[in-house]
């Protein structure tokens, strides 16, 4: 079965193809035999219930420098024309990528969106995570100054970060003495209108965080991400390095918990990031990671997430893809 797939995502000439997660899924529907189109979210338009973006045609290869060939930009109507749509641009998570997942909404029973827009929408990776809170380290939102002092007081060393911030930027260890507790706060209320995160800092980041890959609710597998020296940031866009890793009873226990609920969310390619046993984050926007995974274990997680895709669009259309 041939799908059309159309990529929302960052520029194509932009990326690194040695470790993008997008690039390994569109290779993995080339390979399918998939006809692939890829656009910015700043190209779609809606008008009078139809949704278009302004598109093109492209083919990819893993050479670097000759990643792609594309055809010139042309209308593409995403409820007509094509089967799949991946939401895979990256954050942050502002008023235009929930702008975005809102237009994307519109295409709801007629073509499938990866991960399902609504939910993205819903589901920002520091706030779904509240639904597990039992598995969470303690987890304070506010911009309360007075609030802030007593979580620092009551847990001593903490970690504050923006709350819908991405790729470990603006993330600060307060130490027991708090020496710049208020200036980080209220640098951060003068940047952002919304509430800050604080949580109770977990010194097994030092032996890394495990971002764990869920496929249609159920894990396929995880790689530790060790921070660099002196660091706290173990994102590999920060530094952090990628090792092999497998999962703990524990963390065996938190997918199980997470994946009914990603399931029904149709959220197919998740990300969770777990520390010491404790779980920070459900990344559900464009989560990473496939790569490094592939190439520790010798998996193809891009055709499991395929494997799973193909499933979702066949049980929703019950007919053949488009020509």
């Amino acid at each position: 079965m041939s799908l059309t797939v159309a990529v929302q995502m960052d520029p194509l000439e932009s990326i690194g193809i040695a470790g993008d997660s997008t690039f390994a899924l569109m290779l993995e529907a080339q390979a399918r035999g998939h006809r692939l189109f890829e656009y910015q979210a700043d190209a779609l338009t809606y008008e009078d219930g139809d949704l278009r973006a302004l598109a093109r045609a492209v083919r990819v290869q893993r050479v670097d420098g000759a990643h792609f060939t594309a055809e010139p930009h042309a209308t593409l109507d995403l409820a007509r024309e094509v089967d799949v749509v991946l939401m895979r641009q990256d954050p942050p998570f502002d008023i235009a990528y929930i702008t975005a997942a809102h237009l994307l909404e519109r295409l709801a029973g007629r073509t499938l969106v990866v991960n399902d827009p609504a939910n993205v929408r819903s589901a920002p990776e520091k706030l779904f995570v509240l639904d597990f809170a039992r598995f969470m380290p303690p987890t304070l939102i506010t911009r309360s100054m007075d609030e802030l002092n007593a979580f620092h007081s009551a847990h001593g060393e903490i970690v504050l970060k923006p709350l819908h911030g991405n790729a470990g930027a603006a993330v600060f260890r307060i130490g027991r003495d708090g020496g710049n507790l208020r200036a980080l706060a209220e640098l951060f209320s003068e940047t952002w209108k919304e509430p800050f995160i604080a949580q109770a800092f977990l010194p097994a980041v030092s032996e890394g965080d495990k971002r764990i890959i869920l496929v249609d609710g159920e894990p396929v597998g995880a790689i530790n991400r060790v921070p660099g020296k002196g660091e706290i940031r173990s994102n590999l866009a920060a530094g952090g390095t990628a090792h092999r890793t497998a999962l703990s009873e524990r963390e065996r226990e938190i997918c199980a918990a997470l994946g009914p609920e990603l399931r029904a969310r149709g959220l197919l390619f998740v990300g969770i990031d777990v520390i010491g046993g404790m779980l920070t984050e459900i990344n559900v926007t464009s989560p990473t990671g496939l790569v490094a995974l592939d190439a520790f274990e010798g998996i193809n997680s891009a055709g499991l997430i395929w494997d799973a895709i193909e499933a979702r669009h066949s049980a929703m259309s019950g007919t053949s893809a488009r020509g």
